[in-house]
């Protein structure tokens, strides 16, 4: 079968345990894509919930998968496991914003300073 009609059976598994998006997939689309979908089909009700793609790591064999690769050339392959389904875990780290941080750096600067005086 040619590489680019071969299809994967995913699921992907949330920090709480629970599994979404289990479907067919073909080899040649690309974890940007997959992030995406997860985005726009995220379930309500949960504590955590990625604004945007880049909020999402996807864990695979455990290695994070990256954005403009495929399937494929990640080395998710169909049939690699029993059952025939492979499940991604995914993770949320929400980007910081630098304004964030620079203003937490402040505050720890202040934490920091010492104030006594040796007479």
């Amino acid at each position: 079968m040619a590489e680019g009609n071969e299809y994967v059976e995913l699921k992907f598994r949330l920090y709480d345990g629970t599994d979404i998006s289990h479907s067919s997939y073909a080899s040649t689309t690309t974890i940007t894509a997959l992030k995406q979908k997860l985005v726009s089909e995220w379930p309500q009700g949960k504590s955590v919930v990625p604004k945007t793609m880049n909020d999402i790591k996807l864990i695979h064999s455990g290695k994070v998968l990256e954005n403009n690769k495929t399937l494929s050339e990640s080395g998710v392959r169909d049939g690699a496991f029993a059952g025939g389904v492979i499940t991604m875990h995914v993770v949320i780290q929400p980007v910081l914003t630098k304004k964030k941080s620079a203003k937490k750096q402040d505050e720890a600067g202040k934490l920091n300073s010492c104030g006594c005086t040796i007479l």
